[in-house]
Formats: C-alpha cells, structure tokens, sequence
C-alpha cells in the first residue's frame, strides 16, 4: 500500500469512524468491509437483508463476524427517519414519498449519516453516480458558502502526490465555481498532508491568449484569492508553466507559483476528465477518487469497474474527511 494510505491510517489510529456501504449484496464490498471490520479503523455497516449478505459472504468464504448489517424494512427507528427526511425536503416529498425512498440503499444510507447515525457514506460499486449524489445533495447538501459539490483526484506516484480537479461532476463551471473548486480542493489537498500549491489551468499562460475562456479562468483564480488570501492560488496557466519551473520562470516570472504547482484545476470537466486518465494510463500513476467535497458530511462515489481494494481504500478516506469535518 502507497503511503498515502499508510498516513490516512495513521490519522484514524484510535478514532473509528462509521461508514455506510450501501451495496451489502456485492461481493467486492462485502470483502471491503470484512477487511476494514478486521483492522479496526473503520466500522463498517452494511445496507440489505443480514440472511443474503451473510449468505453470499459465506459462498465467497468472507467472514462477516461482527460487521453491522442493517435491513431498511426492519430498522426501529424508520418512522423517525421518514418524519426528518419530510423536515429536510421541506415540502418536496410527502411522508407516503419518504416510506418509499428511504426503502432504496443509498437514500436510507445517506439518511443515516444525515442524522449522525454514521459519520459518512461509500456507494457507487453497483449504482450510478447520479444514484449515489442526488441523495447526498438533497439530504446533506453542500456546506455553507459552497454552492456546488465537486470531484477531485488524488493522483499518486512514488513519493509524488498531486490533485486534479473537477474530474467528475461539473461539465461546465463559471469562474464562481471555479473557485469554489480551488478552495475546496486546496483543502482536500491538506488532509493528504500536500502543501497546496493551486494552479487555475488553461490553454493560455498570463494573457499569451485572449478569449472567454481564458477570461474566466483569470477572474476565477481573483475570485479564489479574495475569497481565501492566506491560500496560494495563481493562473491562467498552460499545464508546464505551473509545473516546469524552466518554463514557469519564462512564462510567469511574477508569479506566486515557480512551477511547484501540486493542485490543478481545470477549466471544465471535458479537461480534467481526460487530464487524469492520460496522467494514470501514460504517466502511470494511481488515481484515487473521485472524492467528492463541498458537502457538510462526506459521501463518495465508487467506479461500477472498481476492486474491493478501490472500496476498502475510498472507505479509508471517507473516513479520514469526517475526522477532518468535525
């Protein structure tokens, strides 16, 4: 294992964190969570009928010994739980709407977190992202002064540890979003021990293009320096001039950054999507996520093509950002 994931252990030694896995039926999570139960730094719990988990556990020779398992048709405390999913849609859904919904995994997990029954949320191994975020933004919804929730990647080589953002959510970000992104993923940055160094990143460096995407990407690095000043944050760059520093000293004397840039943000998802995958496939490093941020409590989206290992790993991290949200 990186050691990336060795300090996020390190960080939870003694602070056992609640994570909901949703999808308790297959079989990579079901092997997540027997191996985090095992190590002790996160509790699992597991959403579906205890008989069939069990079951399919034991065909795969998983030992679910003391992992919790909760079946939403059964739980003592549903009819509390659809009387505040009523209070938090304030008017969107009737209480014969919540008996329905909070019967689904993913809503009844998210509820659960929601009301601080579990401290944060891992799904996605069998639903879609839109499965796992649209409860997540209707229930625990973005924290206060963020408007949208975004998804990063830790990228991971050797020693080297960089972010990318956003990869995974938003398509088309104004340069408000922008710097809500930057801000947001400079704090993700920090909780992986990355001294974050944000670079605003497009196909111009310093006004070397004029256009109203190099314009939104100049006014989004200002926004982001006005809305967090201790930050260092700087663009519009090319991708080499934020990371060469030969380059950067031509291109961007002036510059707070010196091509030491660790956190990229891209100027729309088409970018940042295909920057992370040809950073992973020809660069060869580990990309880990997408971890989502913004929200007031942690909920992550696996890939449908993910092992138990990616599960048991964005379990581990889940569980770091809710330590770090308290």
């Amino acid at each position: 294992m990186s050691d990336l994931f060795e300090d996020v252990k390190k960080r939870l030694y003694g602070k056992t964190s609640k994570i909901v896995l949703p999808e308790g039926l297959d079989e990579r999570i079901i092997t997540a969570a027997s191996q985090l139960k095992k190590e002790g730094l996160v509790e699992p719990v597991l959403i579906g009928l205890q008989e069939k988990i069990e079951q399919k556990a034991k065909e795969i020779n998983i030992s679910m010994e003391d992992v919790e398992i909760i079946d939403p048709s059964t739980y003592p405390a549903f009819e509390e739980m659809v009387t505040s999913f009523v209070e938090r849609r304030r008017g969107k859904a009737s209480e014969e709407d919540a008996r329905k919904l909070l019967l689904d995994e993913n809503y009844f997990g998210t509820m659960l977190v929601y009301m601080g029954k579990a401290d944060g949320l891992v799904s996605g191994a069998a639903h879609s992202t839109a499965d796992t975020v649209r409860p997540a933004l209707q229930i625990i919804k973005t924290k206060p002064g963020v408007k949208k929730t975004s998804g990063v990647f830790v990228m991971v080589r050797d020693d080297e540890k960089y972010v990318f953002a956003d990869c995974a959510i938003n398509i088309a970000p104004d340069s408000q979003d922008l710097a809500e992104i930057a801000i947001t993923s400079a704090e993700t940055a920090a909780l992986f021990d990355i001294d974050p160094r944000v670079a605003m990143l497009s196909f111009s460096t310093k006004g070397s293009a004029k256009s109203e995407e190099t314009e939104k990407v100049v006014q989004a690095a200002a926004i982001a320096r006005e809305k967090a000043p201790e930050l260092t944050i700087d663009g519009e760059f090319q991708f080499d001039a934020a990371f060469v520093p030969s380059v950067a000293e031509k291109k961007a004397p002036g510059s707070v950054l010196k091509g030491d840039a660790n956190v990229f943000v891209f100027p729309g998802l088409e970018a940042g999507n295909i920057g992370y995958k040809i950073a992973q496939r020809l660069g060869g490093f580990d990309a880990v996520g997408p971890i989502l941020q913004g929200l007031n409590k942690p909920v992550n989206d696996l890939s449908r093509g993910c092992s138990s290992e990616d599960a048991y790993k964005l379990a581990l991290i889940t569980a770091a950002q809710s330590l770090n949200a308290q």
